[in-house]
């Protein structure tokens, strides 16, 4: 399977239009069509037909679409890997996934001091939650991955940050519970939930709670909190989440209770194990392993 082909469908699936992808691939209509056609008749499947107005993807398009951009993301790294090894001067892009959390100011703070000595060395973060960080770590599309909470990390090797995030509630500055100064489970019975995909999987509030979470009246989940956090603006709920995630300032509109018992979530820098990082990689893992030792703390 070429590689070119795979960018030539990805335009297509983009532009969902052919005449149009054809012209920012600089070739002609009949030529790109040729190509995917030869392309499907490689994957024995149809990627997509034909509309009035352009072109829908199939099921199987939609997936291949998904494949297709992570071995064109792949191809993309690998090349800069083995670019970087021809030279003496560090360069190259460091990938990370993460959750939303506060705890990625850690990792901003090691990046600022990186590029201060090394700046030729680049970053890229893609957000996302467990399920999503550890796929794309699993495929190696990404060099580190920062969870928060409690995950499965037995297939790589990790550093637990010095601070963890606190679990609370979001509410509307107008409800009732706004007047509280913690939240205990008697207090989220009979209420609206919105519940973080993670928290929901990984059973991470059954503990607290003194009874399955799966009981409690969960209306909505998410996998990033700030379309969850305007789901409570407008009124459908409360949400579940970490602290420092969400805009709960006085003119906000929100506001966040932390959860009693205290609930708190650790968060840990991954990477697979016996991997070889890039020698931008390394010195990201060098830096953050020297910075956690020394227990330094964020700037404001």
């Amino acid at each position: 399977m070429e590689i070119r082909l795979l960018k030539y469908f990805l335009e297509a699936a983009n532009e969902l239009h052919i005449t149009r992808a054809s012209q920012k691939l600089h070739m002609t209509q009949p030529s790109l069509s040729k190509q995917l056609g030869k392309l499907e008749r490689e994957l024995g499947r149809k990627l997509y037909v034909r509309e009035n107005y352009g072109i829908r993807l199939t099921n199987d398009g939609i997936l291949f679409r998904k494949r297709a951009q992570e071995i064109v993301d792949l191809e993309a790294k690998t090349r800069a890997e083995f670019a970087d090894e021809n030279t003496e001067i560090i360069t190259g892009t460091v990938y990370i996934g993460a959750g939303e959390t506060d705890g990625v100011k850690h990792i901003g703070r090691v990046i600022r001091k990186i590029r201060a000595e090394f700046p030729s060395i680049n970053y890229r973060m893609i957000s996302g939650d467990y399920e999503d960080v550890a796929e794309k770590l699993t495929r190696g599309l990404i060099d580190f991955g920062l969870f928060v909470g409690k995950v499965s990390l037995k297939d790589y090797d990790c550093i637990t940050l010095p601070e963890c995030d606190t679990w609370g509630l979001i509410v509307r500055s107008d409800d009732p519970l706004a007047a509280k100064e913690s939240i205990t489970p008697d207090d989220i019975k009979g209420r609206e939930l919105l519940f973080s995909h993670q928290a929901q999987a990984h059973g991470e509030f059954s503990e607290w709670l003194g009874f399955r979470a799966d009981s409690l009246n969960i209306t909505g989940t998410h996998n990033l909190a700030y379309n969850a956090s305007v789901m409570v603006r407008e009124g459908l709920g409360v949400l579940i989440t970490i602290d420092g995630i969400i805009d709960t300032s006085n003119d906000s509109g929100l506001k966040f209770i932390p959860l009693m018992p205290e609930m708190k979530a650790e968060l840990i820098l991954a990477w697979k194990k016996e991997s070889i990082l890039s020698k931008a990689a390394q010195k990201f893992l060098q830096v953050f392993k020297r910075s956690i030792t020394q227990n330094v703390q964020p700037q404001a």
